[in-house]
């Protein structure tokens, strides 16, 4: 009986009864892990990672603003401007930097006995999947000239729950292929030249509970088998693996409801710490804002529509599709959006306007005195589809003038044919992508205030909330 036994042994059986003997829904408990932030410090410390420009630098932003544009489930390779270029302040060079091109990061366990991989976390791709006893893959990470660490590859043979994915499997498709060796499900995802070709394995996959922080359960999860990887998979985008978390039926949230772990929704926290959290099965809360989700595009990415904009008091009813993309760091729209947001925005700041002295990523920086701590800045709120407003918490981000005094951005760019609401739109708000009902809901959060606080490892370190020039953009 109860009684007899641990809190913590009782709380896991109400975890695992609601779990096996959920009728519907409503019926099932969320099970997830945290989110880091690319240059986190966990993250930082998974890959002994040092060498970063100072944050806060131009060169930070810079460095988080130079991204592979040749992934289609970012659609810049399909925009007609010319491709993006930023230049580093000490020199009119390409700024490269060896680090991560995704933004955010979880390290999962998989396999029995469970080894650690650094996943990268996508909302525009589909498949989980993970280098795979590798002829072409990244073993190791260039931390620093002469410097690497090592890197946990999967491998079915040394895992005693994993199987490859039959070649007859639902999940297999029409689309996919059969390899022969061995015989199971294949697939390959291709962004330009960049691909990650291998099969479809089965096996299992760790995940923390809402109930209590120590405990984690095992859930079955399919996922790539990565044997052979190139272009940007190979060094910058997902070295590690990806964790697909698109509306497709093979992407993880899609995996776990369609055996019975958790809802069809899940939701993730971005907070303003450089940590956040991402819980499967989360329908929300009744209170939160809420719009459908727009189905009229041929991908499975989350879209919705837009019906006006405001920037203060003065409104736009100007009507655009815009896809929401947790991995970008900032914001991405075209006009007339993009025009109406930035000279509104600049009609009314009266801080003096910084022109950077070479060329910069965002048009619309300012200048801040010596003795100003925070602008006053107007707000920016998109009217959506239903009628539900979002107003954007963290528009602006701080920057470090080459001169040695402070400034502001705002933290949008301009691109065509297309509108992106990146995660610096997202920070502060807990967005649940409720699949079942085909909507995004949205309240504001500092992804600590419930119960999924209670999931953190007590192990983890956290960093104090961010103080002024402590932006993670």
């Amino acid at each position: 009986m109860c009684f007899k036994n641990s809190v913590i042994g009782c709380l896991m059986l109400i975890v695992f009864t609601c779990w096996f003997n959920a009728k519907s829904s409503d019926a099932f408990g969320t099970f997830g892990f945290d989110i880091h932030h690319r240059y986190s410090d966990t993250v930082k410390q998974f890959l002994n990672l040092d060498g970063l420009p100072e944050k806060g630098t131009v060169d930070y932003y810079t460095a988080m603003a130079h991204r592979d544009h040749l992934f289609k489930g970012r659609r810049l390779a399909d925009s007609t401007t010319p491709p993006l270029t930023f230049y580093s302040s000490s020199g009119n060079q390409t700024y490269k930097l060896r680090s991560l091109n995704n933004l955010y990061y979880s390290v999962v366990r998989v396999g029995t006995p469970s080894v650690e991989y650094l996943v990268a976390l996508d909302t525009g791709s589909d498949l989980f999947w993970l280098p795979c006893d590798c002829t072409s893959c990244t073993r190791s990470f260039n931390i620093s000239e002469g410097s690497t660490t090592k890197l946990n590859i999967y491998s079915p043979g040394n895992s005693t729950t994993s199987k490859p994915l039959p070649c007859n499997s639902p999940l297999c498709g029409p689309t996919r292929g059969c390899s022969t060796s061995p015989n199971a499900c294949s697939y390959q995802i291709k962004y330009g030249n960049t691909t990650s070709t291998g099969y479809l394995v089965d096996d299992v996959l760790y995940l923390g509970t809402d109930v209590v922080s120590e405990a984690s359960v095992n859930v079955p999860i399919t996922f790539g088998c990565g044997k052979i990887l190139t272009g940007s998979f190979l060094n910058r985008y997902g070295i590690n693996g990806v964790f697909g978390l698109g509306m497709d039926s093979i992407s993880v949230p899609s995996l776990l409801a369609s055996k019975n772990v958790t809802a069809n929704s899940f939701s993730m926290c971005f907070g303003d710490d450089r940590y956040g959290r991402i819980e499967f099965g989360d329908k929300g809360s009744p209170g939160q804002q809420t719009t459908p989700f727009n189905l009229e595009q041929t991908d499975s990415t989350y879209d919705v529509v837009v019906t006006e904009i405001a920037v203060s008091t003065n409104v736009t009813n100007h009507e655009f599709i815009a896809t929401l993309d947790t991995s970008l760091p900032y914001s991405y729209f075209s006009d007339p959006a993009f025009s109406f947001i930035v000279n509104n925005f600049n009609s009314r700041v009266t801080e003096k306007r910084y022109v950077f002295p070479f060329a910069f990523v965002f048009d619309y920086c300012y200048e801040l005195s010596a003795n100003q701590d925070d602008p006053i800045t107007p707000n920016i709120t998109f009217t959506m589809k239903g009628g539900s407003e979002f107003t954007v918490n963290a528009p602006i981000l701080y920057f470090k003038r080459p001169d040695g005094g402070f400034g502001y951005c705002l933290a949008i760019v301009k691109i065509e044919d297309f509108n992106i609401i990146g995660n610096n739109f997202m920070t502060g708000y807990r967005l649940v992508f409720d699949r079942e009902e085909m909507v995004l809901g949205w309240r504001k959060s500092n992804c600590y205030d419930s119960l999924l606080s209670k999931t953190i490892p007590p192990n983890t370190t956290r960093s104090p909330p961010p103080q002024k020039l402590n932006s993670d953009y």
